[in-house]
């Protein structure tokens, strides 16, 4: 029987570990979920042009930037007002440009984590063995980024000042 343990996320964070995971879209109301519709053509690593942000290496994962994400309508002075939810901008490459608009899901995931530093316990009680991980709760994500219409051109002056 295996037991697995929930811990809430820390006041304080863990220092940041080297993860070959993709991270997590940050919008202004926390941390997102990405839906398209199509394919993301990205450009060969062996591209001079290419948007790597890594060396390429064996051992590592290479990592290509898709794009930048950009709320026209949000307000930092305003927080409280979701308009900025309306519209949602996702420039890749130079060339085109994707709109698309943040829904709430219907019920919100949790990311969670294993414990960094905590090893998995294996105890035997009554001829038994029980095996105790530790998950921590790292961000609750209620939101996700939809975009289902196709990408449209742009020229290189709007997709560098974002509109």
């Amino acid at each position: 029987m295996s037991k697995v343990l929930i811990h809430p996320a820390p006041l304080v964070p863990h220092p940041r570990s080297k993860n070959p995971l993709p991270q997590l879209l940050h919008t202004p109301s926390g941390l997102a979920l990405l839906e398209m519709q199509g394919t993301i053509n990205l450009p060969s690593h062996n591209d001079q042009d290419s948007m790597a942000t890594e060396p390429p290496s064996d051992a590592m994962t290479k990592e290509t930037p898709i794009g930048r994400l950009i709320f026209p309508g949000y307000d930092p002075e305003s927080p409280g007002d979701m308009a900025w939810m309306k519209r949602v901008y996702l420039y890749v490459g130079k060339h085109q440009r994707l709109t698309g608009e943040v829904k709430k899901l219907p019920k919100a995931l949790a990311v969670i984590r294993k414990r960094p530093g905590k090893e998995e316990h294996t105890m035997e009680l009554e001829g038994e063995e029980e095996r105790t991980e530790e998950l921590e709760v790292v961000e609750v994500v209620k939101y996700k980024i939809l975009f289902s219409i196709r990408p449209e051109p742009v020229g290189t002056s709007a997709s560098e000042n974002g509109i």
